[in-house]
């Protein structure tokens, strides 16, 4: 049985959503040369249309 994602929000909150997907391409590309799976990378959109980065995180 698969668990839900643990997912880690990051600290800041975006104005447009280029500047969020500028930071979901830096957390993925951090596990491009590692060893460990990469996480999943989301970007939310707030009802106030501005925008937050969501990671995964397993222990």
């Amino acid at each position: 049985m698969a668990n839900k994602p643990r997912w880690i929000y990051w600290k800041q909150i975006f104005t447009s959503k280029f500047q969020a997907s500028c930071l979901k391409a830096k957390i993925e590309d951090n596990w491009i040369n590692g060893y460990e799976v990469g996480p999943l990378v989301e970007i939310r959109k707030l009802k106030d249309d501005r925008y937050v980065v969501r990671y995964t995180y397993d222990e």
